[in-house]
């Protein structure tokens, strides 16, 4: 279901408790924002939460940004009650978070399907624990409604038992397995927060870590992060020139027979005219995106 070349370089995560934050959200530059109804809500607020979030996504004002609600878990008293509400709020996705089994998400499928949800509203899953890590595949594959992957580093990492570090070398199998799994089943996905607010440069270095690995962007904790994950995460203009370059010449090759070209020295072929494309695409999305912010 998901459309892959859709921006999705900053993803921000806003408590669904904080009708302030809902409405600040308007104005802001991510490709995405998660509506949350778990961990940013006391359990005294869910219930409000709940009804701010989907007043908030029925009212619009979004622009082109992609809008997901994480609702509360499977085992908890507001898991019915958000997915049913969620399912007719007009938001683009509902997300559930420690996701371990295809069995989940088929669950948030037939609620999804009893309360209305309209053929579009895609499901999304947090990846956040070893025995989820451990059914990926099953989980891509779960449903026709299926979106996408969010990691949770945070919780993955106190499972793991393990560090914190720069290079996340701890992760990168846990990682690594999501983005198989994503690209098999033609999934976005989206990497973990980085908690150190007052590090700007371990930001764009997890940033930069996270786009050569394959993910499609980032998910953020603060506004201020916003403009760096889009800067890394968006082609670079050298990198859309060259792009429309190769795929002219590969065009002129293939109306003249031939399968291959060469273009300023370097082998051209038909994978990497199908990555060229996908960069422009994405660029120009990035480019309608803005415009559309400043309407």
């Amino acid at each position: 279901m998901a459309t892959v070349t859709r921006p999705r370089r900053s993803v921000l995560y806003m408590p669904g408790s904080n009708a302030r934050a809902l409405e600040k959200a308007r104005g802001l530059a991510a490709d995405g924002l998660i509506l949350d109804l778990e961990d940013a809500v006391s359990p005294d607020a869910k219930d409000e939460a709940r009804r701010q979030v989907c007043d908030a996504t029925r009212a619009g004002g979004y622009g082109g940004r992609e809008l997901l609600v994480r609702v509360n878990g499977l085992n908890t008293p507001w898991f019915f009650a958000d997915v049913a509400a969620a399912a007719t709020s007009g938001a683009d996705a509902i997300l559930i978070p420690k996701v371990e089994s295809a069995d989940a998400v088929r669950q948030v499928e037939a609620i999804m399907d009893a309360h209305g949800a309209p053929a579009s509203m895609a499901i999304w899953c947090m990846m956040e624990t070893p025995r989820g890590i451990l059914k990926t595949e099953e989980i891509a594959n779960s449903s026709a409604r299926m979106g996408g992957f969010v990691m949770g580093t945070s919780d993955l990492a106190k499972d793991l038992h393990c560090h914190h570090t720069r290079e996340r070398l701890p992760m990168i199998t846990s990682l690594g397995l999501c983005l198989l799994a994503a690209r098999a089943y033609g999934l976005a996905v989206l990497d973990g927060v980085y908690l150190d607010l007052n590090d700007d440069e371990g930001f764009e270095y997890s940033c930069r870590q996270g786009l050569e690995l394959g993910f499609d962007g980032k998910t953020l904790i603060h506004p201020k992060t916003i403009d760096a994950a889009n800067r890394v995460f968006a082609p670079s203009e050298t990198e859309v020139a060259w792009s429309q370059k190769i795929i002219a010449a590969h065009a002129e090759a293939a109306a003249a027979g031939k399968g291959v070209v060469v273009v300023d020295g370097k082998l051209v072929e038909n994978l990497h005219v199908e990555n060229a494309k996908r960069l422009v695409r994405l660029a120009e999305q990035i480019a309608a995106l803005a415009a559309d912010l400043k309407k």
